[in-house]
């Protein structure tokens, strides 16, 4: 029955008195705030091209009023600045164009691979204000020892952005996501084979050193949080708004990692797992995988096996490894090389996108730098084996997230909390528990 609907008793009325009725008013309207705080601070964060107030209260259907004031509010804040004036090819006044704030809040993003561990804090148009590189081999290492490591390179980052782990005030610190090459469930590292680790609670791991005392730490798969950059470097780089994006997004490393991304955003599937094409069988009577399989991928694709093929030293830098190809006397074995990595690619790739029609494969980690050598015998394997290609054409491209992809998409994935509900980030919105550096324990894991 209608509340309100009237019958042989008379009208029934709501449950509670006029301040039940008061509070929730009051509730829904702050819900309505903040869901249109946020729809005003991801219309600017998005946008190709600086938005002007009229602009945003034209696209999000809000009077010109409405939007002036959110974006006031969001400017106090430091979320959003103003820029200039637009230039008018007609009369009228012109607006101020709106950018995004660069240093209000920063994402912390933190990587282990298996040759570097990395940091990179993150504004929200996905630039880096600060950022720290080590190398090193993490095969088979101590996850409680790389954990230290990677929180000590955290700290000076820190400390340079906010005055240090226990400074009062807030700091523009408001969480920490680490990108680790690994099957994760529930925030734990349940699988990491190049590393050699499983069951590792890494995130509780970094947040105990004293280094990041009281930032909340959660974790991503290396390849989804690659995926998540080249969103929104497309999205910059291009104009290619972040809902119009569609594509798999295939990385390699020593491993090779894979993301499936609909109308921007990284689909994980239901635990998380989706995207592990490094383990797609090529040949089931092929080389052991560090998986425990045989004929992976990634034994046929993998950093480490188009440099053994190529009779090169495994910590070979990728563009010696490209100009390898080129010129020099192993020219025909290092072509062979990437030649068989190049077929395999293709035929994992073209099995992929036949189960979930996305029209667009985009080649990041080293696989942008060996793009040239790789594409052609990719886009051979797709004509061939993809039911769909003779009526739809699949573009192969280049990531232009750039080498740190996965660092920088930790930092976006932090920063999202900002954008889904800025209110917590703003001033007299913000609630006591994560007054001083960000979302608090309590934060959501994925």
């Amino acid at each position: 029955m209608r509340t309100g609907a009237t019958t042989s008793q008379g009208p029934t009325r709501p449950p509670g008195g006029m301040a039940d009725r008061v509070r929730r008013g009051a509730v829904q309207q702050a819900t309505l705030r903040t869901h249109n705080l946020s729809e005003v601070l991801r219309a600017v964060v998005e946008a190709p091209e600086a938005p002007t107030r009229a602009r945003i209260a034209s696209a999000l259907g809000v009077t010109r009023a409405t939007a002036s004031d959110l974006v006031d509010r969001l400017i106090a804040a430091g979320l959003l600045v103003e820029l200039e004036q637009e230039a008018l090819g007609r009369a009228g006044r012109p607006g101020m164009l709106l950018g995004v704030g660069t240093r209000a809040v920063v994402g912390l993003g933190l990587e282990v691979q298996v040759d570097h561990l990395a940091v990179r804090a993150t504004d929200l148009t996905g630039a880096s204000v600060a950022e720290a590189h080590r190398p090193g081999d993490y095969r088979g290492s101590d996850p409680r020892v790389v954990a230290r490591q990677l929180a000590r390179l955290a700290a000076p980052i820190v400390e340079g952005l906010d005055g240090g782990p226990h400074a009062p005030g807030s700091g523009p610190v408001v969480g920490a996501c680490v990108s680790v090459p690994a099957l994760l469930d529930q925030g734990l590292v349940r699988l990491a084979p190049n590393l050699g680790w499983q069951d590792v609670d890494l995130a509780a791991l970094i947040a105990a050193d004293d280094a990041l005392q009281g930032i909340a730490v959660r974790v991503g798969n290396d390849a989804d949080l690659s995926a998540r950059a080249e969103v929104q470097a497309r999205a910059h780089a291009e104009g290619t708004p972040r809902a119009a994006q569609s594509f798999l997004y295939v990385a390699g490393e020593v491993g090779i990692g894979g993301a499936i991304v609909v109308d921007g955003e990284v689909s994980a599937g239901r635990g998380g797992w989706s995207g592990e094409i490094g383990h797609a069988v090529i040949d089931r009577s092929g080389p052991r995988c560090g998986c425990g399989a045989t004929g992976c991928l990634e034994t046929y694709a993998g950093r480490d096996a188009i440099t053994d093929a190529a009779g090169l030293p495994r910590d070979t830098p990728v563009a010696e490894l490209a100009a390898a190809a080129s010129t020099g006397p192993r020219r025909n074995r290092v072509r062979r090389a990437l030649d068989t990595a190049a077929e395999a690619l293709g035929v994992a790739v073209a099995t992929a996108l036949n189960l979930v029609d996305v029209e667009h494969v985009v080649l990041g980690g080293v696989y942008g730098a060996l793009f040239e050598h790789l594409e052609g015998g990719i886009r051979a394997q797709i004509t061939t084996r993809v039911l769909a290609a003779r009526w739809a054409e699949v573009a192969v491209s280049r990531a232009v997230a750039g080498p740190d992809a996965a660092v920088t998409g930790a930092g976006l994935r932090v920063l999202d909390d900002v954008v889904r509900d800025p209110s917590l980030w703003m001033g007299e919105a913000r609630p006591p528990s994560i007054r001083r550096r960000g979302p608090g324990p309590s934060a959501p894991r994925p």
